[in-house]
């Protein structure tokens, strides 16, 4: 079943570039349609063509990557502080449920991907997923986009990352493990909530926290290292010491390397859309949040993170973790055991990779990393 819905750009003029559109849509030079499926009650996909793949991310950013690719727009998993809410106002459409069910699709990626990577300016530095929304969303099971941008990075010696709270993930671990032997490739699953009825009220379209340690389980069995990110850490919900040390163990017994933690940022969007739930759900906590972010503050105070990281270091040392701040390593920075540009090599960016692979030669069990070799921050 099809239904049309008017956006920005259906609007626009073929061939016009629209400065406000989202990365990758700013030239509808194809056919856009909407669609609704029985399997996806209460969500829509717009399949879009799309003029890019590749997203530089901007020099001001504190991100410490260079290079993004996103096939989805919105997304399924409805995390309520989700950061990137904000974008789908772009496209005429409100941060909160429209961010959660009108999903756009970018349905040629992998091959608008594999004419931007064979271009002989492409530098083969490294890429990123999952920075912006879940490449390993439940649209995923419909569209398989990402087993060709996979093939499509590998093909082109393209070393990547992907970072997702997606158990779909584990149906490309095949694929995965097989790039693994030619690029550098870096996983991470994010995990933020271990209580299962905060989860399920929290970000109510995301697989349990269990299901994805078990993929964190499957991804270290086919020998990648794999960070988890713990985060965001929500005040007064999940920072206490019980909370912190259960999520720890639980992370530990699933075989993750390492730990990337951070406090909650409420950036626009995501911060009227998380009040609202926080005053349905746990009125009695509005007060304390305002304090901690109050006007248009998205960061948590500096003296919250800094009590945050001295509750953490400790656990992290008794479950034998290695682990650390997202604040530790901001964009820029020089990392350690970061390879240098050299023949055959694949050069890492600022805290990215390597995890798995041997940088271009093959060989029956890839190189696994040493500790001290960061992935993805």
């Amino acid at each position: 079943m099809c239904s049309t819905i008017g956006m920005r750009w259906q609007g626009q003029q073929l061939g016009v570039d629209d400065a406000a559109a989202l990365p990758g849509l700013e030239r509808m030079d194809g056919l856009v349609r909407s669609v609704t499926t029985p399997e996806f009650a209460d969500m829509t996909f717009h399949e879009v063509l799309c003029k890019s793949a590749l997203n530089r991310v901007p020099g001001a950013s504190a991100m410490p990557f260079d290079w993004t690719v996103n096939p989805y727009r919105g997304c399924g998993h409805q995390c309520v502080y989700c950061f990137a809410r904000k974008t789908h106002e772009y496209l005429d459409l409100d941060y909160g449920a429209d961010f959660d069910s009108q999903i756009v699709v970018k349905i040629n990626v992998a091959d608008v991907l594999r004419t931007e990577l064979r271009r002989g300016s492409w530098a083969r530095e490294p890429v990123m997923l999952g920075t912006n929304t879940d490449p390993y969303q439940r649209a995923e099971g419909r569209y398989r986009l990402m087993p060709d941008i996979i093939g499509a990075l590998t093909e082109n010696a393209t070393p990547f990352s992907i970072l997702t709270k997606g158990t779909l993930l584990r149906r490309d671990l095949p694929l995965l493990t097989e790039a693994a032997q030619h690029v550098r490739v870096s996983l991470a699953m994010s995990i933020a909530v271990f209580d299962d009825a905060l989860q399920h009220a929290i970000e109510p379209g995301t697989p349990s926290a269990e299901a994805r340690l078990e993929t964190v389980r499957a991804a270290t069995a086919a020998g990648f290292r794999v960070t988890v990110f713990l985060m965001p850490i929500l005040p007064h919900l999940t920072d206490s010491i019980p909370a912190l040390d259960d999520a720890l163990a639980r992370i530990r017994a699933a075989g993750a390397a390492r730990v990337v933690y951070g406090a909650l940022h409420l950036r626009p969007g995501a911060k009227q859309w998380f009040l609202q739930w926080l005053e349905r759900e746990h009125p009695h906590l509005v007060s304390s949040y305002r304090g901690l972010y109050p006007g248009v503050a998205s960061q948590a105070p500096k003296a919250y993170r800094t009590w945050l990281g001295r509750r953490m270091q400790p656990l992290l040392r008794m479950h034998r973790l290695d682990g650390w701040d997202e604040d530790d390593h901001p964009r820029g920075r020089p990392q350690p055991g970061l390879a240098a540009r050299s023949a055959g090599q694949v050069v890492a960016p600022r805290g990215l990779g390597p995890v798995r692979g041997t940088g271009g030669t093959a060989s029956t069990r890839p190189r696994v990393a040493p500790a001290s070799e960061p992935t993805l921050f």
